[in-house]
C-alpha cells in the first residue's frame, strides 16, 4: 500500500487551558469597559491580547506521513458430521474458492479462515455437542482488532446450535454473512425421543415417549427391541408424541432400541435409531425363613437378613414338633397358631427366597407342602437349605418330596472335626466364590476361621464350590427346572460372624448366595456381557468350563441381519473369567453371539444432537445475519455472490451480494511539526498592536 499524508493544527498550551480562559476572560473585559467608555486604541488593545493568548496556545502545523493498514476478512467454514450429507461440502469448497478469489481482489483486505473439523467427540462423552461454529468464529475474532474486521462469512449448513440471541461483541458492527449449503426444503425422517426412564422395577412396566418427525406425515413403523430381541411392531403417527409401555425384564441393564423404518428421501439413517438403557432393579424380596431347633447361629441368620432394607423378612422357629408329646395339645404350643396353609399354598408364590434352617422334617409341615416347595423351585423360585446333624438322620428334609430338588443327599455320618472351608477347582471360578475375602492364594490355606461340624453328603447334582472336612462338599449351588437351590451341609456359618478363630466373611459369603439365588445377572456361572465404555467395547465371558468360545460381534448396520461380523477371541484374566477389548468408531446397537449366549451393547451417537436434525436451513442464522445487516443467500441458488465495499452503518448484503466493511485504518510512520507562532513573529505582532494602541490614545 502507498503512504499518503494529512495536514492538521495542533495545539501544545504553555499553560493550562484553564489559565488561558481566565486571562481572555479578563482581557476581554476590560476592553468591553474600554469600549464603554469610550477610550481610544480599545480595538489594538483587543488585538495584543489575542497576540498574547495565540502565543501562549503555542499551535504548531502537523504533517501525518500515513500507511493504510488492511482490513479483515474472516471466512468460517463449517466441516461437521452434517456437512457429509450429499453435496453439502462439494457446495462449501467451491464456495471458499470464489471467496478467496474475489476477496483477494479487494484493495486492503486480508483473508483470514477459521475450519470447524468433524466433533470427534468419543462415544458417551457428556461434552456438548453439535455444531459451534458461533463459538469457533469468536475463537478466531480473539486475534482480529475490532477496528481492522471488514466482514465475516459463515460457509454452514445452517445447522448450528450455538447461536446466541444477542450480536457477539467481538463482531465490533462488522456485518455477518450466512452462505447455506444444501438444498431447499429437505425431507427427513427421524426419531426424537422425549422420555426414557433410566430404572425400573423388574417385572413392572415404565414408559417411554417419543414423537416422529416427518415433512411427508402419516405413519411410521416402529421397532421396539429389548436386549436385541424384538418386542413389538406398531405404526405410529407421525408428529404425535408416543407414550411406550416397557416391562423390565431382567435386573441389571436393559438395553431398549427404538427403531423406526426409513422415509422416503432419507438424508440420513443415523437419527432412525434411538438407544437407552433402563437398569432393572428389584422391589423389596420377600424372604420366609423357617428355623427348626434353636442354635446359636439363628440369631445370626435373622440379623443378617433383617439388616438389609430392601428385605421383607417373615421368620418362623419350630421349637417344638408333634413327634415330642408329653401331652400338651398342639394348638398351645405357640402362641399363634402356624399358617402353613397360608404360607406353603395359597402366599408362597409370593415370596422370592424361602430358607429353611435346621429344620426337621415331621408332622407339622406335611409332605403335600413340602411337595408344594418343590414345585414353586422347578418353577422359578429359590430355595437354601442349611442343614444340622439332623439333616443325617430319618427326620432328613431329603426324604421329603423336597429331597426331588436337593442337590446333596445325606451319606447318614456328621464329622464333628476341625477345618478350614477351601474353594475348590470348580468354586474357584464360580462368581458366588471366587474371590472371597480372606480366601487366600488357591495353592494355599484360607486366612478365615475354623468350623467344627460337616454332615457328609453326596453330591448328585449342581456344583460344590466349597468343600469343608476331609474335602467332602460344604456348599453346594443347583438350577432345577427354572429354579434355584443352595445347600449348606453345615451349622456353623454363625462361627465366621462371631469372629471365632478370625471369623470369616459369612455377609458376603450369604449376599452373594441369596442373590444368586434371585438370578442376579453379576453373579451368573455362564454369562456373556458386553459393557461399552465411550468407543471402547469390553466383552467377558464367565464359565465353569476351562476355555472360552470364540465370540462373533456384528457391528450396527441397515442390512436386515445386521452390519459386519468378527470373531473374537478372549483371554483369560482370572479363573473362569475371559475378557477381549474393542474399540469401535460407530454408534448403534452391537451384538455378540458365542454359540450359546448372546448379549448387546449400546454404543452412543458421539454427537447425538449433530444428527437430531440434518435438514439444511437458514432459519438459525437469519436473525444473527438480519441484526448485523449481513447477507444470507443459499449456495444451490447463487454459487458466486458478488462482493462490494461498503461504509460503517450501511447496509452489507442483499440477495446476490456480500459485502465488507472499509475502516479505512492506518498509522502513523513519520510527523513534520512546523510551529505557526515563532517567538520574533509573536513579539513584532505584539509591539505593533501596543504601538497602535498607544498612538490611537494620542490623538
Amino acid at each position: 500500500m502507498n503512504m499518503t499524508s494529512a495536514v492538521s493544527v495542533a495545539f501544545d498550551p504553555l499553560l493550562p487551558w484553564a489559565v488561558l480562559a481566565v486571562l481572555g476572560g479578563i482581557g476581554l473585559v476590560l476592553v468591553l469597559l474600554g469600549l464603554r467608555a469610550g477610550a481610544r486604541g480599545t480595538l489594538w488593545r483587543l488585538g495584543s491580547l489575542v497576540v498574547v493568548l495565540a502565543a501562549l496556545a503555542n499551535p504548531s502545523l502537523i504533517e501525518e506521513q500515513r500507511k493504510p493498514i488492511a482490513d479483515v476478512a474472516l471466512v468460517v467454514v463449517d466441516d461437521s458430521d452434517s456437512m457429509s450429507i450429499g453435496e453439502r461440502r462439494q457446495q462449501v469448497q467451491t464456495a471458499r474458492e470464489v471467496l478467496k478469489r474475489k476477496l483477494g481482489q479487494q484493495d486492503g483486505l486480508e483473508i483470514r479462515e477459521t475450519v470447524l473439523p468433524p466433533s470427534h467427540i468419543q462415544l458417551g462423552s457428556e461434552r456438548p455437542g453439535g455444531t459451534r461454529l458461533i463459538e469457533a468464529m469468536r475463537s478466531a475474532l480473539v486475534e482480529v482488532p475490532p477496528e481492522r474486521l471488514a466482514a465475516v462469512v459463515l460457509l454452514s449448513d445452517g445447522q448450528v446450535h450455538d447461536v446466541p440471541t444477542g450480536v457477539p461483541p467481538e463482531l465490533g458492527g462488522a456485518p455477518l454473512h450466512a452462505l447455506i449449503a444444501g438444498k431447499k426444503n429437505e425431507r427427513d425422517r427421524l426419531i426424537v425421543l422425549e422420555q426414557s426412564p433410566r430404572f425400573g422395577v423388574v417385572g413392572r412396566q415404565v414408559t417411554a415417549k417419543f414423537r416422529i418427525e416427518d415433512p411427508a406425515g402419516g405413519t411410521a413403523p416402529v421397532t421396539l427391541s429389548v436386549g436385541g430381541d424384538v418386542v413389538r411392531r406398531i405404526d405410529v403417527p407421525v408428529g404425535r408424541s408416543v407414550e411406550l409401555p416397557i416391562t423390565v425384564g431382567n435386573p441389571g441393564a436393559n438395553v431398549v432400541e427404538l427403531e423406526v423404518g426409513a422415509g422416503q428421501n432419507e438424508l440420513t439413517l443415523d437419527n432412525n435409531r434411538a438407544l437407552f438403557t433402563i437398569n432393572g432393579v428389584r422391589d423389596r424380596l420377600r424372604v420366609l425363613l423357617v428355623s427348626g431347633e434353636p442354635y446359636q447361629g439363628e440369631r445370626a441368620w435373622r440379623n443378617l437378613l433383617k439388616s438389609d432394607p430392601a428385605v421383607d423378612l417373615v421368620h418362623f422357629t419350630i421349637l417344638r414338633t408333634p413327634q415330642k408329646d408329653d401331652f400338651t395339645p398342639v394348638r398351645e404350643l405357640s402362641l399363634i397358631v402356624f399358617p402353613m396353609r397360608e404360607l406353603f399354598e395359597q402366599k408362597l408364590k409370593e415370596f422370592d427366597l424361602i430358607i429353611f434352617d435346621r429344620y426337621e422334617s415331621g408332622n407339622l409341615i406335611t409332605r403335600d407342602y413340602f411337595r408344594n416347595i418343590a414345585e414353586y423351585v422347578k418353577g422359578g423360585g429359590a430355595l437354601l437349605v442349611s442343614v444340622g446333624p439332623v439333616f443325617a438322620t430319618q427326620r432328613s428334609l431329603y426324604r421329603t418330596p423336597l429331597g426331588a430338588v436337593l442337590p446333596a443327599a445325606p451319606l447318614g455320618d456328621v464329622l464333628e472335626t476341625p477345618f478350614k472351608p477351601k474353594v475348590t477347582d470348580i468354586g474357584q471360578r464360580h462368581p458366588v466364590t471366587a474371590n472371597l475375602p480372606q480366601a487366600g492364594d488357591p495353592n494355599k490355606e484360607p486366612e478365615w476361621g475354623r468350623w467344627f461340624r460337616l454332615v457328609t453328603s453326596r453330591t448328585e447334582r449342581g456344583n460344590a464350590v466349597l468343600s469343608g472336612a476331609e474335602d467332602r462338599p460344604l456348599v453346594i449351588l443347583d438350577r432345577v427346572g427354572e429354579g434355584r437351590v443352595a445347600q449348606l451341609m453345615s451349622d456353623h456359618l454363625w462361627l465366621w460372624n462371631r469372629g471365632i478363630d478370625g471369623g470369616g466373611p459369612q455377609p458376603e459369603l450369604v449376599r452373594r448366595v441369596a442373590h444368586w439365588l434371585m438370578k442376579e445377572p453379576d453373579l451368573e456361572e455362564e454369562a456373556l456381557r458386553a459393557t461399552a465404555v465411550g468407543g471402547r467395547i469390553e466383552v467377558t465371558r464367565r464359565t465353569l468350563a476351562n476355555s472360552f468360545p470364540p465370540v462373533a460381534m456384528t457391528s450396527p448396520g441397515t442390512a436386515p441381519n445386521g452390519g459386519e461380523t468378527r470373531t473374537l477371541e478372549l483371554k483369560q484374566s482370572a479363573p473362569g473369567l475371559g475378557v477381549a477389548i474393542v474399540d469401535v468408531d460407530k454408534p448403534g446397537l452391537y451384538r455378540f453371539d458365542d454359540g450359546t449366549l448372546r448379549t448387546v451393547a449400546a454404543v452412543g451417537s458421539p454427537d447425538p444432537l449433530e444428527f437430531s436434525d440434518v435438514r439444511a436451513t437458514d432459519a438459525k442464522l437469519k436473525p444473527l445475519v438480519e441484526a448485523t445487516n449481513g447477507g444470507l443467500m443459499w449456495l444451490s441458488d447463487q454459487s458466486e455472490p458478488d462482493i462490494r465495499a461498503v461504509r460503517p452503518g450501511r447496509a452489507a448484503g442483499g440477495s446476490d451480494w456480500i459485502g465488507v466493511r472499509r475502516n479505512e485504518g492506518y498509522t502513523v510512520a513519520g510527523i513534520n511539526q512546523l510551529p505557526l507562532l515563532p517567538g520574533i513573529l509573536v513579539a513584532l505582532a505584539f509591539l505593533m498592536a501596543i504601538g497602535s494602541a498607544w498612538w490611537r490614545e494620542g490623538r
